[in-house]
């Protein structure tokens, strides 16, 4: 059995872990600034308001989700023509397979829409465009325009607040459009922010301020500015990635999903801590041991030996 000391220790013990339990489930949840932009994150950095004003815009028989590869999309299913297919992320990055069949899409009068702040070496290289991006935190606000003046803006919205500028420091400039830019309000100078590239009969079309499209800054008095953005391209039918995000949840095993859920997790960490109290209380044996007791051997034989011995080494028969 414990004793007194013991078990004032493991209560106490207890007692800890309870509280520690109790203060992370009641205290508010911090905000998450990691890049998302999938349509069902309310995080700052998600996309769940976008994405709900375009279901609303295009009705649902025109806007669709696409949760799987692209490639595997535009190569086994039947796309609807005069559409455009969306991607928004932090960065995308596509193979030769997937920008290939990209570009047949593209070929026949469709469009695509990317809007993140790296594009990878390989489509950057087949479409002759490079970008340059501050890795650092921005020390001003900069201000999004568009060079057609037919697009009215009051105010120019500003970002600053979780954006790293990128920019466009080389493009063809036989084949791309500028569209949009940055303006830093103290050097008043503007560097392209927006281009689009035709292709064949259709158009890719670059953007590199997905921060616009997030819920933080859509809900900030910038929708202006995003819907302006989209409203570059007509099409008929929108097609949704869900599959290149930064935010995708990937369920691999049962533990994943319980730890991301917060009373599935706190659960588990109170059944693990009952199951080692109660190891800990009710593992020992409840009764003293009872010690071994070895039987008394006969050594008669041993001790009369011993003294023959004895007296046989000192000759005294």
């Amino acid at each position: 059995m414990l004793d007194k000391r013991s078990k004032r220790i493991l209560v106490v013990f207890a007692l800890a872990i309870l509280a520690i339990v109790i203060i992370e489930m009641v205290r508010p949840k911090p905000i998450n600034w990691r890049p998302s932009y999938t349509a069902f994150d309310k995080a700052p950095l998600g996309s769940y308001v976008l994405f709900e004003e375009l279901e609303v815009l295009y009705k649902k028989n025109n806007f669709e989700k696409v949760k799987e590869d692209p490639y595997q999309f535009l190569k086994d299913s039947s796309y609807v023509n005069n559409s455009a297919y969306l991607f928004i992320n932090d960065y995308i990055n596509f193979d030769t397979q997937q920008f290939n069949v990209l570009k047949k899409y593209v070929a026949k009068g469709n469009t695509v829409f990317l809007s993140a702040r790296d594009f990878g070496v390989f489509i950057e290289d087949s479409l002759q465009i490079a970008t340059r991006q501050d890795y650092g935190f921005l020390e001003e606000e900069i201000e999004a325009a568009f060079f057609n003046e037919t697009i009215q803006q009051d105010s120019l919205p500003k970002f600053k607040k979780a954006v790293y500028k990128t920019v466009f420091n080389s493009i063809d400039t036989l084949q791309t459009k500028a569209l949009g830019y940055f303006k830093t309000e103290h050097t008043n100078t503007e560097e392209l922010n927006f281009i689009t590239v035709p292709y064949k009969k259709g158009t890719f079309m670059f953007h590199t301020l997905p921060e616009a499209c997030s819920n933080y800054y859509l809900l900030h008095g910038n929708q202006q500015y995003a819907s302006q953005v989209i409203s570059h391209f007509t099409a008929e039918h929108i097609y949704w990635d869900t599959y290149l995000k930064s935010g995708r949840k990937v369920v691999d095993s049962p533990m994943r999903y319980i730890f991301n859920q917060l009373p599935l997790k706190w659960a588990y960490y109170v059944l693990m801590l009952g199951l080692l109290l109660f190891i800990i209380l009710k593992g020992k044996r409840e009764q003293r041991i009872i010690k071994v007791m070895e039987p008394l051997q006969n050594t008669s034989i041993e001790f009369t030996k011993t003294i023959s011995d004895m007296y046989f080494q000192h000759k005294d028969f």
